[in-house]
């Protein structure tokens, strides 16, 4: 360390933490106003990372040690990308999918920002982690109740509230550990 103290050191990490509450809201934000096009996007994205994934499978099929597994990896791989560009190129279709599988992910946050709580429970600001895990919990709910007819708008909304949520959680939980340290320095 450059002579910075454990504090400084504290109230820098915050200070980071504090700022990327502010990006996670405003990103919140956007995606709230645009539901549609996150949406899009976010199957576009995941189309590209399926795609992206088959062609590092192509590559790791040439390390194989025998004919069976190099074909096995080449079969593996040219689905990813099959499967990946069409996603990529179908994202509307792609974007029914995901709606439920998004559902299953904000579940499973939920269930283990929960956990969390129960672990810090005593500790200055850790119902706010209960709270985003119960808000986290309620929006899988949303998504998945209605699903398949949710997926127009469920991902852009849904995922932007989820932001906003873990957002403020964030700027919260940041705000009273810095608090915390100022009142032991």
């Amino acid at each position: 360390m450059s002579g910075q103290s454990i504090t400084d050191v504290f109230k820098e990490a915050t200070g980071m933490s504090i700022g990327m509450a502010a990006v996670m809201i405003a990103l919140g934000f956007l995606a709230l106003l645009l539901p549609f096009a996150t949406g899009i996007g976010i199957s576009i994205l995941v189309g590209w990372i399926i795609v992206f994934s088959g062609f590092a499978y192509l590559a790791y099929a040439f390390a194989a040690q025998g004919a069976g597994a190099f074909l096995w990896r080449m079969l593996i791989g040219i689905v990813y990308v099959i499967g990946g560009a069409y996603l990529a190129f179908h994202p509307g279709l792609a974007l029914e999918s995901l709606t439920l599988v998004v559902a299953a992910i904000f579940f499973a946050e939920s269930v283990l920002e929960i956990g969390v709580f129960f672990q810090f429970r005593a500790l200055s600001g850790a119902g706010w982690i209960l709270f985003d895990g119960i808000v986290t919990l309620l929006l899988a709910y949303v998504i998945w109740r209605p699903w398949p007819f949710s997926s127009t708008w469920a991902i852009g909304t849904l995922v932007g509230i989820n932001l906003i949520v873990s957002g403020f959680t964030r700027l919260m939980y940041s705000v009273a550990a810095r608090k915390t340290v100022k009142a032991i320095a």
